[in-house]
């Protein structure tokens, strides 16, 4: 079995189709694709980006922060000079 690491840190296992799979399946397989790499997702539900992480909800309260200082009256070159953004972006 071999491992790739991806840059998002992702890693896929790969493994050989005959150590696995039935040699009915593999043929069936064979008619689709020769001797390359297929991905097989896993089941359930895929997570959002930024979930296995917790990024996405300090994001979310990050936002819920800023506007909040909005409605209490900071102006929003405050607020992007104080989160680092783009005006434009504390717009959004």
């Amino acid at each position: 079995m071999l491992t790739s690491t991806f840059k998002e840190g992702v890693s896929m296992k790969y493994i050989n189709a005959k150590a696995v799979l039935p040699e009915s399946l593999i043929r069936e397989l064979q008619g689709y694709i020769q001797a390359g790499y297929v991905y097989i997702p896993a089941t359930g539900e895929k997570k959002r980006w930024g979930e296995k992480s917790g990024y996405r909800r300090e994001l979310q309260a990050r936002n819920t922060e800023i506007r909040l200082q909005y409605h209490l009256g900071r102006f929003m070159a405050s607020l992007a000079e104080q989160y680092a953004l783009s005006i434009h972006a504390i717009k959004k």
